[in-house]
């Protein structure tokens, strides 16, 4: 055999370097065809090369044909075609490679297992993750940082939260480093354990440790927050990611755009929005969908057209966004319009969230006989079905029409699961005609078969600390808990002033929109639980500041009109996000104009 040309190994170095920079195939393939030309392509150096070139441009089948036609492969050759299966979204194919691996004889490294769990995290299954935690013990590199953090994030996505917990516990502390916390919180925060993830990060900044939160481990720190609508604290984040200089990382102010929504700051949304100098897809759908929850529909319209001036295109969420704050706002013609166009306009297929949303849209404005043929002929199945037929049964009921009420009714009742709201709404539309043997029928109905109802809650966050209330129970007040219920008989009396006719603690039907009870006619609800964390609020908020409750169910129109008019008693701003959206009340006034 003769030996290699001076050309030819000077060139070879040359056209590796060339193939690490290549990003597309035909650069990979031009320089795969001058290796070959040179006879150095079969090497072990050159293959490994080629192989991580050919998966890094997505080209999955060449790989492996690449990878088949080696005579001799290391473990770099299995982990880099592992490597080009999971990120090409094809895990389960990354795991085969895994196990022939293994039967081949070769033995894996850190990377290699790393790269088998993050396959098992696509899969979100923790069976097989389990076996590559058990490999990776036996192989002596589960405390191995790179390991360890993929472990932590297989287990989250699989939803085995205490075991991604174990996993990093067990981790030396020298060796978490920004990924490790960073995918620990991720864990906590997309298991939607806000409180959690909080705590952790508190952990991180008070244990002694000069690691710097990264941009990553902030947004997953604010969208903690947003889920357990932890305003002050999202607050302080906030802060903190402008002092270690995150301010312009779009990727945290999307979460802060989310955050701030949901904890009932919109214009604070909107201040953050206009710092992003080009907002991509992403923050502008976030914008459009903090417009939807506070009803303002011609301003989403109007972010959706600046949108599409600066040449970015809305995806279908920004589209359910808009239809949402459409919605919200009556402009059902124009909601529909965009149902109907959006196809031929974005070239985005209506999938059957729009459907819903058209038909809670249709719901609202007592379209109703629109919205059920709409209704008959959108394609919806399994969740998205029950959200269609729950919002059409509670449109029916707001619109006192019993027939079509009757028939949505059948529809939720088909469902074995979630249906408890939408049979109390369904009860209640009965007790309202005045059908009291039927609505107690849906009651016993329920009871027969196990379905129970979430007890109706709002909660209010006083210096960092959240106190949740139920109906008819002011305990969570403390000892103030006398001068609550003081206080709200007060208002009651100035609201008989202003000509209100209600009790705000009367005996009541059994209500759709809160129950702690058994339900049925006659049922002591007491004070709703938005009513006492306002009473709460305002005796330890102090004056200036707005009053931000949160509640888990649809508001009631009595409790909507008595935020209406306490607002205007005592002179202060109350922000309310019920299960659809958000009320600001102000001044006798709501945000939504009694359109909700």
């Amino acid at each position: 055999m003769l030996a290699p040309s001076f050309s030819t190994t000077t060139l070879t170095p040359v056209l590796i370097h060339l193939l690490r920079g290549a990003s597309d195939l035909a650069s990979v393939a031009a320089i795969h065809a001058k290796l070959l030309k040179v006879g150095v392509a079969s090497t072990l150096a050159s293959s490994n090369h080629l192989l991580a070139a050919y998966c890094r441009c997505g080209a999955l089948n060449r790989a492996r044909d690449l990878f088949d036609g080696m005579r001799v492969r290391d473990v770099i050759s299995w982990t880099t075609l592992m490597s080009g299966y999971t990120a090409s979204g094809r895990p389960r194919e990354a795991i085969a490679v895994l196990r022939a691996m293994e039967f081949s004889g070769v033995r894996p490294n850190v990377v290699t297992l790393s790269t088998a769990a993050s396959a098992c995290a696509r899969l979100a299954e923790a069976g097989f993750g389990r076996q590559v935690h058990a490999r990776a013990e036996v192989a002596g590199c589960a405390r191995d940082t790179i390991v360890s953090t993929a472990l932590v994030d297989m287990y989250g996505k699989s939803g085995r939260v205490d075991d991604s917990r174990a996993v990093f516990d067990g981790m030396a502390a020298p060796a978490r480093n920004a990924v490790s916390w960073g995918a620990m919180l991720a864990v906590y925060a997309q298991n939607a354990l806000g409180d959690e993830a909080i705590q952790l990060f508190a952990e991180l900044r008070t244990s002694g440790s000069d690691l710097a939160p990264n941009h990553f481990m902030l947004s997953s720190v604010v969208s903690a927050c947003a889920s357990v609508v932890r305003l002050s604290i999202g607050k302080c984040v906030h802060g903190a990611a402008l002092r270690l200089g995150h301010g312009n990382n779009e990727v945290i102010a999307v979460a802060l755009v989310d955050m701030y929504s949901k904890c009932g700051c919109y214009e604070y949304s909107r201040k953050v929005f206009g710092t992003i100098e080009q907002p991509s897809v992403i923050p502008c759908t976030s914008i459009i969908v903090a417009a939807a929850k506070y009803g303002h529909g011609r301003c989403a319209l109007a972010l959706l057209g600046e949108m599409v001036d600066r040449g970015v295109q809305p995806n279908d969420v920004t589209l359910l966004g808009v239809m949402h704050a459409c919605s919200h706002s009556g402009l059902v013609d124009t909601g529909l319009q965009f149902l109907h166009s959006m196809q031929s306009k974005y070239g985005i297929a209506p999938c059957p969230s729009h459907y819903t949303c058209a038909v809670d849209m249709l719901g609202r404005a007592g379209r109703l006989e629109e919205a059920f043929e709409l209704a008959k002929e959108a394609q919806v199945e399994g969740n998205e079905a029950l959200l269609l037929w729950n919002s059409l049964l509670s449109a029916c009921r707001t619109h006192k029409r019993l027939d079509l009420a009757t028939l949505a009714g059948q529809k939720v009742s088909e469902f074995n699961q979630d249906v408890a709201g939408g049979l109390v709404v369904m009860s209640n539309a009965y007790a309202s005609a005045g059908q009291t043997d039927n609505a107690a029928a849906v009651w016993s109905s329920m009871r027969q078969r196990g379905i129970q109802k979430d007890p109706g809650c709002s909660w209010i966050e006083v210096k960092d600390i959240p106190y949740v209330f139920y109906a008819g129970a002011v305990s969570c007040a403390g000892a103030r808990a006398d001068e609550v219920m003081m206080l709200l008989d007060e208002l009651e009396y100035k609201m008989r002033e202003k000509g209100y006719k209600g009790r705000l603690g009367s005996a009541r039907v059994s209500d759709a929109h809160e129950d702690d009870g058994d339900g049925g006619k006659g049922v002591m609800v007491g004070v709703h639980s938005e009513i006492l964390a306002l009473g709460f609020g305002l005796l330890v908020v102090p004056k200036g500041m707005t009053i931000r409750v949160m509640k888990n169910l649809r508001m009631c129109c009595d409790c909507h009109e008595t935020f209406k008019l306490i607002s205007g008693i005592v002179e202060r701003e109350f922000v309310v996000r019920d299960l659809n959206r958000f009320h600001h009340f102000k001044l006798g006034s709501c945000s939504c104009n009694d359109y909700w």
